[in-house]
């Protein structure tokens, strides 16, 4: 389910200017992260006009506003107001039009101001309002921050998913949900984790109960959010199954049309999962860096078998 953002958490949180807004202007409902730039909307066509998005006005729009006649302009600013409209929005302090101010109260909608350029203040509010209102997915598995990489752990319940994520929390490492992480897709690469509400900062041990990680290890043992950059798979270990040895058989997982790069793990009694888990992500990033193992293996082998049938 996506979140339900309010004019006022966006006021907050990008630090607005509120020109003019009633209480209910300010708690009306943003339910689109996209943004109207309503240039066409200003020359009186209104085929397309998306009353549901909020209107961000900035050099071009409010110079071509000024121009314009004001009867001509109230028109217009009526016109773009409606039930549903969230908010005006001028960027770099620009002074407001009277008609604009006019309409807005007539219709209560508030209107917010940002000294910041329009391009800028554009991509901060698609961030914020994508982040908030992308629609939510549910995995099970265990999501931690190893070494600056979003590393997310399933398996099998039972298996020890949250006492290795605790062991990598105690050898440094950061906890963002546990049991049930919410992910949404940033873009289509981009796949972002976050814990419900109830979950955050919480992690379960069988035997011990719930603990707060936050409490016991401090603010740095958590973290809010992560982009899930690989997914680590636990399965008890079976002595007829083959596994990977050379790291060869790369595979991945898709969550919320996203692929991540998936890497098994066998457990069994002795095996300390959590120091293979970080050195997993270790050689992930290795291999994003162009430094992969297994392929200096394979030179090798090749150039000892071509040295020896040469002999």
């Amino acid at each position: 389910m996506a979140e339900v953002v309010k004019v006022i958490q966006m006021v907050e949180k990008l630090n607005l200017e509120v020109v003019t807004g009633s209480e209910q202007a300010l708690n009306r409902l943003i339910k689109t992260a996209d943004i109207s730039r309503p240039g066409l909307e200003l020359t009186g066509y209104f085929n397309y006009y998306s009353y549901d998005r909020l209107q961000l006005f900035g050099s071009k729009e409010i110079t071509f506003a000024e121009r314009m006649m004001p009867e001509e302009r109230l028109m217009v600013m009526r016109r773009m107001c409606n039930d549903e409209t969230p908010a005006f929005i001028v960027s770099r302090g620009l002074p407001i039009p009277k008609e604009m101010i006019d309409a807005c109260e007539e219709f209560n909608i508030a209107i917010l101001r940002s000294p910041i350029s329009t391009s800028r203040l554009l991509g901060e509010m698609s961030a914020y309002l994508s982040s908030l209102l992308a629609p939510r997915t549910s995995v099970h598995g265990v999501l931690v921050d190893v070494y600056g990489l979003g590393v997310l752990i399933q398996g099998d319940s039972g298996i020890g998913k949250s006492e290795t994520a605790l062991e990598l929390i105690k050898r440094g490492h950061r906890l963002i949900a546990d049991d049930r992480v919410d992910v949404y897709q940033q873009d289509e690469l981009t796949l972002v984790g976050e814990p419900p509400r109830i979950l955050q900062h919480l992690i379960e041990i069988r035997g011990i109960g719930i603990i707060d990680v936050m409490n016991l290890f401090g603010a740095s043992a958590v973290r809010g959010s992560m982009q899930v950059q690989l997914a680590v798979y636990l399965e008890g270990w079976s002595k007829e199954k083959t596994y990977d040895r050379l790291g060869s058989a790369a595979t991945t997982i898709q969550i919320a049309e996203v692929d991540v790069p998936q890497i098994k793990i066998p457990v069994k009694t002795g095996r300390n999962v959590a120091i293979i888990v970080e050195v997993a992500a270790m050689n992930f990033r290795a291999k994003a860096m162009g430094y992969d193992a297994t392929k200096t293996f394979e030179q090798r082998l090749s150039q000892l078998i071509e040295e020896n049938s040469d002999s």
